[in-house]
């Protein structure tokens, strides 16, 4: 339907100036104000009439006619009065006020009647009385309505939109968001970065070229604040390096390619930065095995800000929450509502997954993020990726794209206007480097570890919280229950034998059921135990840790990769040969000589970027430094065993800080064992600085303690359900 905006003013009022009641009636007749002029009055009464019908339920069919209508004209009014030139702004300033009145009426008639809320959507019908109504009311206005365009054919579906879905509590969002301003400030940034002087030149080749022709030690990092003091959640604390990052987004700066080297903390400066530009709500599009670690980094650095992530068809997303976490894999059936979402902030995580624009995730990325420029003012949009900028610099052509740098044929905005403010051609000498400065400026910041090697601890462990989804996760999940029910039958059991009555929870019986569950588990019974559950969790993180693996190879060099069963090692090394990358074996059953075979391949080769070690065989003994970063897929009972395969790459000759990924899957008891052995080794801030005597709590206190919580966490819920 065609705008107010292309309607004429209509000369006159629709009757004579003489005639009729003569000169005395017309001194008796008032002129009208100019608040009662135009187009405004009109739809201000005609909202104050559906308001008052409205309150005499059931809405009739013309009202509802009548209400639609005056939605539609109060969004074209509002764009046309803020598009016209020749409005003065105290006008233009009443006008709008005028129109929020109007407005805020009509949301509160939805309110009354929250079946007229789908007369709001884009893709509402307007029926013919409703065409008709709109043509009268605007001639009522003093506007000549345009002419009905011809019925457009209709328009295909596109691939995919079949199986597209819009959870319930997204739905509830937007019914209660039916007005949402339009936004003019992209389009004037747009309009500033036309080229000028360089229209007609092939620019985003000699871009490309001025990274890959790039002397050695050139800037590879924008130029950042220093010594700027972020405000961080009580227990936290952040890396001067990362500080920066944020100081600079609260200084203004809204686009960033970040490239830090895994383990210097991306998520956090992301998270905050989003916190410090107010870019709310946020999207983040991350690869599966880190979707839950996202959730919980946001309650850590931002417990402000409510996450939710989806999973599947969205059926537990919290619409109206501050931050959503979606995998590359979802968003092809969920693209459809977040690009109606109304999104202010953007992060993609491990962005080198869009290297290939032809692929369909890549395609729902670009579009997410240009109808996030389009609707949002200056949004804040992140691409993070640990992968080193000299790889190949077309793998950077989305990521580019992504953050508004670039379209398909040239820089735009405030690239194409420094591009411009060069002086500069790609036919003049000093273009590359000027050209290569004006990209980097845009917000490419590169860190390595051993650049900041000052900021953070020699040696570190970083939890790396995963889902366990599906049949596996469901079993596993279940067999935790079972095991749990089975130890409060055993208490209650042991209460009921008693004569006298206890009050409260008896920890010391907690403990002694406890201790007979573990002596249980221990026997040569079958039967599913803590042992066979902690088994069954490391077979089915297998997959994610591989994967985070392979993600960690790619970015940072090689990596040392621990796991306790032979099954979980098989499993890796089947997805690493799946993907083409070579690794290193090392097993409890090699001989000698094939197990420095393997070492040396893995020390010496530049093309074997993996050592797949077994906890029992390789946690001692072995030289692995030339890796500064191992996963731990598995979980040890003691921390004496999980420093002893961090010691193989902290060691003489290493030379930059360590950091060992630990698999933990959350929500079960891998997550409570992972905290005892913290506890007891004195972990506390997941920093192992190497410093002072810890004393080693062993393997059967942190059995029975994992047995203890659970048992004692599942009494304190029996209790509080009355």
């Amino acid at each position: 339907m065609a705008g107010a905006g292309s309607g004429r003013r209509r000369s006159g009022g629709g009757r004579s100036a003489s005639g009729g009641g003569g000169a005395a009636t017309a001194q008796r007749r008032r002129a009208p104000r100019r608040s009662e002029e135009g187009l405004i009055p009109v739809l201000a009464a005609a909202a104050r009439d559906v308001d008052g019908i409205v309150r005499r339920p059931p809405t009739r069919p013309a009202v509802r006619t009548k209400f639609q209508v005056v939605a539609l004209l109060v969004r074209e009014e509002r764009a046309r009065v803020m598009g016209d030139a020749e409005l003065g702004q105290a006008r233009r300033t009443e006008q709008l006020k005028r129109l929020d009145g109007v407005a805020t009426l009509l949301a509160k008639i939805a309110a009354r009647d929250t079946s007229l809320l789908a007369l709001l959507g884009d893709d509402a019908r307007v029926s013919e009385a409703a065409r008709t109504l709109k043509a009268t009311m605007m001639r009522a206005g003093g506007l000549e309505p345009p002419e009905e365009p011809e019925e457009p054919a209709p328009v295909q579906p596109e691939p995919g939109a079949e199986k597209r879905v819009v959870p319930r509590s997204v739905v509830a969002r937007q019914l209660a968001n039916p007005f949402l301003a339009p936004d003019f400030e992209a389009a004037a940034e747009r309009m500033a970065g036309r080229p000028r002087r360089l229209a007609g030149w092939e620019l985003l080749e000699p871009l490309f070229r001025s990274f890959e022709q790039a002397p050695a030690g050139a800037p590879a990092c924008m130029p950042l604040p220093g010594g700027q003091l972020v405000q961080v959640p009580a227990g936290r604390e952040l890396m001067p390096h990362q500080a920066q990052v944020v100081a600079a987004t609260a200084a203004g700066h809204r686009t960033y390619l970040l490239a830090d080297e895994p383990g210097l903390g991306k998520t956090a400066q992301a998270l905050l930065s989003a916190r410090a530009a107010e870019a709310y709500p946020l999207l983040v599009v991350v690869p599966n095995v880190v979707k839950t670690n996202w959730a919980h980094e946001v309650r850590m650095w931002t417990p402000e800000r409510q996450p939710t992530v989806v999973h599947g068809d969205g059926e537990g997303v919290n619409g109206f929450a501050d931050v959503v976490i979606v995998n590359y894999e979802l968003l092809d059936r969920h693209v459809g509502w977040l690009g109606d979402f109304g999104f202010r902030g953007m992060v993609v995580d491990e962005a080198h997954f869009i290297k290939n624009k032809g692929s369909q995730r890549s395609r729902h990325v670009l579009a997410l993020s240009q109808r996030i420029r389009e609707r949002a003012p200056r949004p804040l949009l992140m691409a993070l990726t640990g992968t080193p900028l000299i790889n190949d610099i077309e793998d950077f052509r989305a990521i580019w794209q992504y953050l508004g740098w670039i379209d398909d044929e040239k820089p735009l905005g405030r690239l194409m206007t420094a591009l411009e403010e060069t002086g500069l051609t790609p036919a003049d000498r000093g273009f590359s480097a000027a050209a290569r400065t004006a990209v980097i400026d845009m917000g490419i910041v590169r860190r390595r570890k051993i650049d900041v090697v000052a900021d953070i601890p020699a040696r570190r462990v970083a939890d790396l919280p995963v889902e366990l989804d599906g049949a596996v996760g469901r079993s596993i999940r279940a067999a935790e229950e079972a095991l749990t029910r089975r130890m409060v039958e055993r208490y209650h059991a042991a209460l009921a034998a008693r004569s006298e009555v206890s009050d409260g929870l008896d920890r010391e019986l907690v403990r002694r059921v406890a201790a007979t569950e573990l002596k249980d588990s221990s026997s040569k019974g079958g039967g599913e135990n803590v042992f066979t559950m902690v088994r069954r969790i490391g077979q089915a993180k297998a997959g994610l840790a591989a994967d985070y693996a392979a993600q960690l190879a790619r970015n940072v060099g090689k990596v040392v990769f621990f796991a306790k069963h032979v099954d979980v090692m098989d499993t890796a090394e089947q997805l690493f040969a799946d993907r083409g990358i070579r690794y290193a074996s090392i097993r409890g059953d090699q001989t000698p000589k094939a197990r420095e075979k393997n070492v040396t391949a893995f020390t010496d080769d530049p093309e074997v970027q993996i050592v797949v070690c077994s906890l029992m065989a390789a946690g001692v003994g072995l030289n692995l430094q030339v890796a500064s970063n191992m996963v731990l897929a598995e979980l040890s009972w003691t921390d004496a065993e999980q420093t002893q395969a961090i010691d193989r790459i902290h060691r003489i000759g290493q030379s930059e800080p360590v950091t060992a990924w630990r698999i933990i899957a959350a929500q079960t008891v891998d997550a409570k064992i992972a905290e005892l052995i913290d506890a007891k080794s004195g972990l506390a801030a997941r920093a192992l600085d190497g410093a002072g005597e810890q004393e080693d709590a062993g393997a059967t206190d942190v059995q029975l303690e994992t047995l203890v919580g659970l048992l004692t966490e599942a009494l304190e819920a029996e209790a509080a359900r009355g």
